[in-house]
């Protein structure tokens, strides 16, 4: 997936624009995002806090990690079981 050229800091402050009082349209076109783009973020990103959106950030690299771990060990498994064979 192609990498946002905004951060999850500044997605979070055009979301709080929104909220204040501006439309869509007039956010859009301020950040250079499509509309669409906008509805998506609040969709993932809802009524996050600036603070909460880090913790997401590292709880998905930790989970990311992980995931790497343990199909590591499968890996290291399957060699173990075909080497005994």
């Amino acid at each position: 997936m192609r990498k946002s050229k905004h951060t999850e800091e500044q997605i979070v402050a055009i979301l709080k624009e929104i909220e204040s009082g501006c439309s869509v349209l007039e956010v859009s076109r301020k950040h250079n995002v499509q509309a669409q783009t906008i509805y998506r973020w609040r969709e993932k990103y809802g009524r996050m806090q600036g603070s909460d959106v880090k913790k997401l950030k590292s709880l998905e690299d930790e989970n990311a990690r992980l995931k790497r771990m343990v199909a590591n060990m499968a890996l290291e498994n399957e060699a173990m079981k075909d080497l005994i064979q």
